[in-house]
């Protein structure tokens, strides 16, 4: 279906195409942009809310500043898809997410207008000063340089540490905080309350005015009257909001809080800004869903809501006849409450993804044992360290793209520590259509290496409840990481008795001769069709669960490895250093020497797309590794009929 675009849009294919507008004109290309985002992804899909709520900012932004020469960084992306359509892709806006179409995020290879490729938060700020410096030493001082950041971004620490380091570099750097008491959940944090205070203040917001008219007369008299304006206003801001200004304490100017849904106001203040040298801060404050109304009003559940009635605001979902298979972050949510009441020991944590990763249930059913820490996931894994130091046993949930940011947290606070923190790294493996700055590629290599670190992954969902109930005992009372993919489970009956995971035991699917496949966690399903699809051609292959990495199941390898002629791994995981790795080197220590075929993610950037679209194209699909058994089956019985001939 095409979605057609407004009058005014219609004409635009560059920025320079928005210049050629009056001032009068931007709000009637606020609202038809605006529209056809709605319009686009109601019949498409992808994240909605956010973008609707900067649309007036990426207009002002695009409307004010030369881009791409003035370098525009967009944190984490959700908010930018008024900024590809303005900036030459409206056309292709309609694959936005789909395999092989436009990126839901900034991209650097995609357009020049986009900056700096982004996926995770609070990056925006250290980057675009990193371009602020890099102009500066070659001599562009006509050059700008915005970040805009939401302030749910602002609570990571990366966000301050580019903040503290800016303001004591003079360079030509301006920070939109974009604050609409959202990131994909409501934001948390001292950081909300005071920005809280800021933008509700009707003393300060009504003096600030008048401080503004008062300045812009004094302007005519010189800079003196300027100096003097600025110290009058800087003390109004301690004492109206009975705190000093935090960004003013950083070296920045603060500007606002201003409506961020102004596109005319906006464009008359960022033209201003572009003359004030050194860093600045332009406090705007916006509704998430803006324009909306079913998405103002739940702004989480129409964060990403896929497909549905623009004019109803029905959300399109299947029906299905017979009960389905949960999604594992439902699973994970559910079984948190109920080792929870059976263990008062157990507590939740997560850097600010409570509904994505289900832990919001728990925060509800026990407000004082689940934890929302906002955007920090180094903050949450030592948090989780603080409270294990204590005899308490915290899950630590954070998706396997954001725990890599806390890496050293992981190796230096918990491991070294040998405490129990078990994490549970949801959306491991292909993430879909959010594409490789959210793939879980690499938390089997990157977990495995690690002293005293269990490594587990289930093959379905009464394996993640068995697996972080074992997490508790006593006797795995260290760090323990449960990965498991987005997504839905296999199992529509999955509430079954919790029972005890040996750590280190793996499972036997079925077996088989001459040829194995060795699976870890939910791609192990795909192997299973595999077998059968191979049994239907009258070939037996075996199928073994290994559900660990690290420790590997020896005494289930040395049978395997004594019993066929050739192995089969898949993981849903790089192969550098990963389960297929770790098998590997269990044979050169013990001096196996059978044929071993790794499948999972190779060695590059793989793009986005849908699960089993990318499983297909690296060659890990139910087809994929059926050809690889098969092939190897051929490869066994082509060397048994040589050695018949050679006896």
């Amino acid at each position: 279906m095409i979605v057609e675009p407004g009058e005014l849009l219609a004409a635009i294919n560059s920025p320079d195409d928005l210049k050629k507008l009056n001032q009068d004109q931007l709000v009637q290309l606020s609202q038809e942009l605006r529209q056809f985002i709605i319009d686009t992804v109601s019949i498409y899909g992808g994240h909605f809310g956010a973008s609707l709520g900067v649309v007036e900012l990426t207009v002002a932004l695009h409307y004010v500043f030369n881009t791409p020469y003035d370098q525009l960084v967009w944190d984490v992306g959700h908010q930018a898809y008024g900024h590809k359509i303005l900036t030459g892709r409206r056309n292709r806006f309609p694959t936005n997410r789909r395999y092989h179409g436009m990126s839901g995020f900034p991209k650097r290879n995609e357009s020049e207008y986009d900056a700096f490729g982004v996926g995770h938060s609070s990056t925006s700020i250290g980057a675009a000063l990193g371009m602020a410096v890099a102009s500066d030493y070659k001599g562009e001082f006509d050059r700008q340089h915005i970040a805009v950041i939401g302030d749910g971004a602002m609570t990571a620490g990366m966000a301050f540490e580019a903040l503290n380091h800016a303001g004591v570099s003079n360079s030509n750097l301006l920070v939109i905080l974009n604050d609409n008491c959202m990131s994909i959940d409501p934001n948390v944090g001292a950081l909300k309350e005071y920005l809280t205070d800021i933008t509700t203040s009707r003393t300060y917001n009504k003096v600030r005015e008048e401080l503004w008219n008062v300045l812009g007369k004094l302007s005519k008299f010189g800079p003196n009257p300027q100096q003097i304006a600025r110290k009058v206003e800087q003390a109004m801001k301690a004492t109206l909001l009975k705190q000093s200004n935090l960004f003013e304490a950083l070296n920045f100017r603060y500007f606002g809080p201003v409506d961020g849904h102004d596109v005319q106001h906006l464009t008359t203040i960022l033209t201003d800004l572009k003359s004030i040298p050194g860093p600045k801060i332009l406090h705007c404050v916006t509704v998430k869903g803006k324009g909306y109304a079913l998405a103002e009003k739940d702004q989480t559940l129409w964060h990403a809501p896929g497909l549905f009635d623009k004019v109803t605001g029905e959300i399109h979902t299947k029906t299905y006849e017979k009960p389905q298979p949960p999604k594992y972050q439902d699973v994970f949510g559910h079984t948190m409450i109920e080792l929870a009441e059976a263990n008062d020991k157990i507590m939740g944590v997560t850097p600010a993804m409570p509904s994505g990763s289900s832990l919001n249930l728990m925060m509800a059913a026990m407000p004082k044992r689940a934890f929302d820490v906002g955007i920090a996931e180094q903050h949450a894994v030592v948090f989780s360290a603080g409270l294990a130091t204590q005899g308490l046993i915290p899950f630590c949930n954070i998706y396997s793209s954001f725990m890599q940011r806390a890496y050293d947290q992981v190796l230096h606070d918990v491991a070294l520590q040998n405490l129990h923190v078990v994490f549970c790294l949801d959306r491991a493996g292909f993430a879909g259509a959010d594409g490789p700055t959210h793939h879980g590629c690499y938390d089997i290599a990157y977990m495995r290496c690690i002293p005293n670190m269990v490594v587990s992954a289930p093959m379905n969902e009464e394996e993640l409840r068995n697996l972080m109930y074992s997490a508790t005992l006593p006797e795995n009372a260290g760090p323990f990481s449960i990965r498991y993919p987005r997504g839905e489970g296999v199992m529509p009956e999955w509430r079954k008795p919790l029972r005890k995971i040996t750590v280190g035991t793996g499972r036997v699917v079925r077996e088989g001769e001459g040829v194995a496949v060795l699976s870890i966690g939910h791609i192990g399903n795909y192997a299973t069709k595999a077998t059968h699809k191979l049994q239907a051609e009258g070939l037996n292959p075996g199928h073994y669960d290994m559900r660990f990495c690290k420790p590997l199941d020896e005494e289930m390898l040395h049978n395997i490895l004594s019993r066929y002629q050739a192995i089969v791994t898949v993981e849903d995981g790089c192969l550098q250093g990963g389960f297929g790795s770790a098998v590997l080197e269990f044979m050169a220590d013990h001096g196996y020497n059978v044929p071993v075929k790794r499948l999972g993610i190779p060695d590059r950037i793989v793009e986005h797309g849908s699960q089993d679209e990318l499983y297909k194209e690296c060659g890990f699909d139910a087809d994929g590794i059926a050809a690889a058994l098969r092939e190897l089956s051929g490869k066994v019985v082509a060397n048994a009929a040589v050695a018949t001939v050679l006896l």
